[in-house]
């Protein structure tokens, strides 16, 4: 791989998504609504504590708190996250073709896989930088607001959640980069990303709902056994979603209180004492659900490094 031909078309492209009124449409849609569900839970914590309610993990719950009326933080970036990563990748490479670029771009003495390893990795230090000054911005508004600085394990835990959003947008980049491969037309790219998006974290939860009820039904007669089986069946399926991988780390990245994310029966209950899990503990359980995440963005972004490499490009 020509390194120079890489670095050069990486800043090219993160020049390109810098001077793009794209990108600041979307960082302006993402920080208004960061800032107000941040504002709304500040508002929410300074009144707890000043009636002595709790101030435990006060800087944690900046980030998870509803004041009900505003969705949380993590349930705004959880519905957005998708948005970011198909608005910078759902015409990366249709759009070149369709401006005549790509040939020219083609016939430069470059690699061709320079072309598509610049694109992805100028993306996601977009994403990266976005999602970093945002935590960075919304830290510093919580710390006002409340007077309580986050402990090192707090710091511990966003720093984690920060990276692992990174990654959950970069699928989504993948994915749009994909079909941007894919599709001649930046529309078709673009409706299909959106389509997939919608089924993994609408559809998908439905039927598979539907699909646990038809083989396991509840009814008055169902015994115990029918009943784990059921939720068991929509736990399972529902994490082929990187919606739920995600939604499920991030509570239990910000939530020290979490201790499982599976079904514990009651004699495992048996002798627990409740209290917050060292960051660690909580990385642990977290583990195989980040390790998802990394694979699917890898999964995702080889198979459009091997369809763009046999693809034909002409003039």
């Amino acid at each position: 791989m020509n390194k120079s031909g890489l670095w050069i078309l990486y800043k090219k492209e993160l020049a390109d998504h810098l001077h793009s009124k794209r990108f600041f449409i979307v960082l302006f849609i993402i920080a208004i609504t960061g800032f107000s569900s941040i504002f709304a839970a500040g508002k929410g914590i300074v009144e707890a504590i000043g009636k002595q309610e709790s101030d435990t993990f006060v800087f944690l719950r900046l980030f998870t708190a509803s004041d009900g009326s505003i969705p949380s933080f993590i349930s705004f970036m959880s519905f957005l996250g998708p948005f970011v990563g198909l608005a910078l990748g759902f015409d990366s490479i249709n759009g070149e073709r369709n401006r005549g670029t790509l040939s020219r771009l083609m016939a430069q003495p470059i690699a061709r896989d320079s072309i598509i390893n610049g694109k992805f990795l100028a993306g996601v230090t977009i994403i990266a930088l976005m999602v970093f000054v945002l935590g960075v911005a919304i830290g510093a508004l919580g710390i006002i607001m409340t007077g309580v600085p986050p402990t090192v394990d707090e710091l511990f835990r966003i720093f984690t959640y920060l990276v692992l959003t990174i990654f959950y947008m970069s699928f989504w980049l993948a994915l749009s980069q994909l079909f941007s491969i894919l599709f001649k037309q930046t529309a078709t790219s673009a409706l299909a990303v959106i389509a997939v998006w919608l089924f993994l974290a609408i559809f998908l939860g439905l039927l598979i709902n539907v699909l646990a009820d038809f083989l396991y039904p509840l009814n008055s007669t169902s015994t115990l056994d029918i009943a784990l089986k059921n939720s068991k069946m929509k736990l399972y399926l529902n994490r082929i979603s990187p919606t739920t991988l995600y939604d499920e780390t991030t509570i239990t990245l910000l939530n020290p209180g979490v201790r499982s994310l599976g079904f514990v029966s009651q004699e495992q209950l048996i002798g627990a004492i409740p209290s917050a899990l060292p960051f660690l503990q909580s990385l642990m359980i977290i583990w195989p659900h980040f390790v998802s995440l990394i694979a699917i963005n890898m999964i995702c972004f080889t198979i459009s490094y091997i369809y763009f490499m046999k693809q034909e490009i002409r003039a």
